[in-house]
């Protein structure tokens, strides 16, 4: 699908369906929170959020009022966009790796988050679990066990925990996720965590 093309699918979305009926949405992204959370990072440490959309983008606004002139807002194809080298101490996806669906892509990807993430930084990526749908929005997706989350992510990043969660849609099914929690290589010691990746 062409940049174009696929500006023009999720536009077409957007403009459907209201942020309550999309698959993805969720009031709060509490397993996402809850591994942020964990982290213990810097109140002013860079984090980068991966595939808000424009539900998620326009509430997220909203709600940050007067805060959000602290934010940098962007509205790009992660594979395009100029992301400073080193930068974030975490990138979160939640739910849009899986539309990459060949190497290439996530190969790309993969090393655009390893340019943006600072030497023992963080990365959260969420994506369908192996036993998760094979569509979503009216395109295919990937689904991926955490050793290949991880493995797709590597040599760039080292998986140092993973879980599954069990989405539950507006429509009433169940979206089974793996989430990995991965460190980016280089600089200083890794920190032990739980972790079966």
């Amino acid at each position: 699908m062409s940049d174009a093309a696929r500006q023009a699918h999720w536009q077409s979305v957007y403009t459907i369906k209201s942020a309550a009926q999309t698959s993805w949405n969720r009031p709060h992204l509490d397993h996402s929170l809850r591994l942020i959370d964990s982290l213990h990072l810097a109140a002013a440490a860079p984090v980068l959020d991966v595939g808000g959309g424009r539900a998620t983008l326009d509430a997220a606004r909203q709600r940050m009022g007067a805060a959000g002139v602290q934010v940098r807002w962007l509205c790009a194809d992660i594979l395009e966009v100029d992301l400073p080298a080193a930068h974030y101490a975490l990138w979160h996806d939640r739910a849009a790796f899986h539309f990459l669906i060949d190497a290439a892509a996530r190969d790309a990807y993969v090393a655009h988050a390893a340019h943006a993430v600072r030497a023992g930084g963080r990365a959260i990526i969420a994506t369908f679990a192996a036993d998760g749908p094979e569509r979503c929005s009216g395109l295919p997706v990937m689904r991926d066990a955490a050793t290949a989350l991880a493995t797709c992510c590597a040599p760039h990043f080292e998986c140092i925990a993973d879980n599954r969660e069990e989405h539950h849609t507006a429509a009433g099914a169940t979206q089974p996720f793996t989430y990995v929690l991965l460190r980016r290589r280089g600089g200083t010691a890794i920190v032990t965590e739980s972790a079966s990746c």
